[in-house]
């Protein structure tokens, strides 16, 4: 049988997951929060484990026109603060020739995960700050027009897919709007409903197809 990784940054998301499994195997990592902590955690499963899809899993702030309880599946997993700041504004370390900021998903496996969730394809961005501000939110989305959620982990979990040459997917459930932060607005325990049941949805095509 196929096995899958799937790795979380907190310990409530990997509980949404677990609870929504009804028995589907896969195996659940808590890696931790940010792209360091996430890629250390899934390279180490990675090196111990065989497996032949990893997904970055978790709550995101969402980019219009997304909305709370919506499912977000990448197309493209970018380090959108991977770069320098200069004068005329941010520019990413691909520019610079320095390496690769963007992780690209299998066409197939993606759409297939739309297909599975009901989710909405598109780029989800990773980021070491989370955005606080509406203009920050504005600058993201003028740079990464097709962006449709932001997290901290997604690019770090595919940074290490790759050196490991596993495929990988990003599935992100929104639980708050990108912007200005008004934790009155959010609703994280709709977001980790929505999460656990997609991955678990995911688990379960999966194990149907064995």
């Amino acid at each position: 049988m196929s096995r899958l990784l799937v790795v979380t940054a907190v310990d409530a998301e990997r509980d949404a997951i677990s609870s929504a499994l009804e028995g589907v195997p896969l195996d659940l990592v808590v890696g931790g929060v940010g792209p360091a902590e996430a890629a250390a955690s899934a390279a180490t499963a990675l090196a111990t484990g065989t497996y032949d899809l990893v997904i970055s899993a978790g709550i995101a702030g969402g980019f219009a026109p997304m909305r709370t309880g919506d499912l977000a599946v990448a197309s493209t997993s970018v380090f959108a603060d991977l770069g320098i700041e200069t004068e005329a504004g941010f520019v990413p370390v691909s520019a610079l020739g320095f390496g690769n900021e963007r992780y690209e998903v299998t066409p197939r496996l993606a759409a297939e995960l739309v297909d599975i969730t009901g989710g909405h394809m598109g780029t989800i961005l990773t980021v070491t700050t989370a955005t606080g501000t509406d203009s920050t939110a504005t600058r993201l989305r003028e740079a990464h027009p097709d962006a449709i959620a932001e997290a901290m982990e997604g690019a770090g979990v595919a940074a290490a897919a790759r050196a490991h040459g596993v495929p990988f997917a990003e599935v992100r459930a929104i639980s708050n709007a990108v912007g200005a932060r008004d934790p009155a607005a959010w609703d994280i325990p709709a977001a980790l409903r929505a999460l656990g049941a997609a991955v678990a949805a995911i688990a379960a095509d999966r194990a149907a197809r064995q």
